[in-house]
Order: structure tokens, then sequence, then C-alpha cells
């Protein structure tokens, strides 16, 4: 008997926005540990699945997981903005119903010290896919200040992102988390609701894992694949991913692609891809908040392709 390690972010609103599916496949890019995939499958008994993910651990936890449904379900290792594109040359877009992306690091990931993700690691590592070549050490490391002060900016939206960068450089090597973590705390963000290392640790992992390229592909090989009468659904945790979510899903519900200035239509007012069914992101119900606390940054973005 396996032991379910944890239950998936807004599980009832993802089983809400795949339900009543007739027939078809719904892909799911980051599979994980199954949870959501297990609860789309039980959901709509008549679908099949196709899930994604890059991390060998969860690949064989979920293989086992999932094996009851049998062919209903295929599991597909690598990078989503790799693997996605293949899938969407093999089968007819057509028969895609609806594909999920949960993005970010799994709760496993974050629980397992050794993998580097937590603050309180005593290594330096980050790897969604333990094969890639460069790791947090690296980045850490090896990164040049200004490059340090690119990324914890970016990508951390930290204010003194320049004196963090100088101290890191000043004091490396570091070899794990909890001693970068510690040697930078006079200088970290000070919040109540978060630990004051979560965005220097944010800014490193999606450099390690180029996060923000890899969702950017992701939607631009959708957006390329034109696929009918499909809801498309993107989890995003932090503001970053989630402006880039927003921003494309608008982009798509444009019929008219004319600059602003413009003073006539001359696209031919034609290129809606569909419709955005979430005005405001979707977020975790009270009693989700209360069970698992890593649910409260979550935000579910949603849009239907039209046929």
């Amino acid at each position: 008997m396996q032991n379910i390690p944890h239950v998936p972010v807004l599980y009832r609103e993802v089983i809400e926005t795949f339900e009543n599916i007739k027939s078809g496949v719904v892909i799911d890019c980051t599979m994980g540990y199954g949870g959501h995939a297990s609860m789309i499958l039980d959901a709509n008994p008549n679908i099949r699945l196709i899930a994604i993910d890059q991390d060998q651990t969860a690949i064989d936890f979920s293989t086992k997981r999932l094996e009851k449904y049998g062919k209903r379900v295929e599991i597909r290792k690598g990078r989503f903005s790799h693997v996605i594109k293949d899938i969407l040359s093999d089968i007819d877009p057509k028969e895609i119903k609806g594909l999920l992306a949960d993005i970010g690091v799994s709760s496993l990931q974050l629980d397992q010290k050794e993998r580097g993700f937590s603050y309180e690691s005593d290594n330096l590592d980050m790897r969604m896919d333990k094969e890639a070549q460069i790791s947090a050490s690296d980045v850490v490391n090896n990164y040049s200040q200004h490059e340090l002060e690119k990324i914890l900016l970016e990508y951390g939206e930290l204010r003194n992102y320049k004196k963090l960068a100088s101290e890191i450089v000043k004091n490396r090597p570091f070899r794990s988390a909890k001693e970068l973590g510690e040697q930078l705390k006079p200088f970290l963000p000070k919040g109540k609701k978060i630990h004051p290392a979560t965005l220097l640790m944010q800014a490193i992992r999606i450099e390690v894992n180029d996060e923000l390229g890899e969702l950017k592909s992701l939607l631009q090989s959708i957006e390329d694949a034109k696929i009918p009468n499909a809801k498309i659904a993107i989890i995003s945790f932090h503001s970053l991913e989630d402006r880039i979510v927003k921003k494309t899903f608008a982009q798509w519900a444009k019929s008219c692609i004319c600059p602003a200035e413009a003073m006539r239509c001359t696209c031919g007012n034609n290129h809606q891809l569909g419709k955005i069914l979430t005005k405001k992101p979707i977020m975790a119900q009270k009693d989700e908040l209360q069970e698992n606390v890593r649910s409260r940054s979550a935000k579910m973005r949603i849009f239907e392709t039209k046929i």
C-alpha cells in the first residue's frame, strides 16, 4: 500500500474545471505525485490522461499510483516545454479536452531536504531534474555578482539585491542552503507570513530550473497548436508566473491585435483563441488554507479555447 504524500492544491477547483468531459485526452503537464491526475481520472471515467514530469522520483511513485487506470494513463519524462511539443504533434489537437499545469516546486521536493529546495537543506541543489547540469551550487558559487544581482531582482523581487549579491560573492563558497540563509539573514526581509530566506531561495530555484522560460514556452506551444474546445488551467505560486499567465490569456482573448495607435483595424479582427473563464484568479478556500499552508500562494487561471 502506497503512502500518499499529500493532497494537491485547489483539488476541488481542479476537479470542477475538468468535470463532465465525456471523452478525449487531458494533459497533466506537471504530474508530480499524481494527485491531480488521479482525481481527474476518477471524475471522468471515459478520458485518457497524458502526464508529464521531469523528476524520476515522482515518475516512479506515480507509475505505481496510477497503474490501476491501465491504458488510460501515459507518462512521459522530460521538461513540459519540450514534451508538450511532441504530444501536440503526436495526437490530433481535437482530441485534447483539457490541459493542467501546476507550476513550481512540489511539496515532496520541499520536504526532501536532500533535494536542496528548503532553506533548511544541508546541500545546494534545487534541480527538479536530478540529471540537469546546473544546480543551485553552480549559481551561488560561480555566477558573477552582476548575474546574481539580476536574478535576485527579477526572480526574487528583493529590494536590496545589490547588497545580497555582494555578500554572496564575499562569503562564498557555500555548501548548503542552510549556510546561505544564515549568512544572509541580517539582510533578508523580515515578514510574519514567510521565512526570510523564501524569496532568496525562490530566485535561485527559478534560475536553476528556468521556470519562467518553461512557462512561456508551454503557453507558446499551446497557442501554436490551436487546440479547439479545451480548458487550459494554470496554477501558479508567485506573482511573476501569475503575471505571465494573466498577460498571455488576455492576449489570447483579443480578436483585434492591431497596435493601440492604429487608426483602423487591418489584422482581420479574427485572432481570438477563446475566452477567459476567470476574471480573477481562483484561490484556496478557508478549509484548505487551514489544512495546507502551502495552498495560500496558489492561484489558478482558466482559459477556454473556442470551437
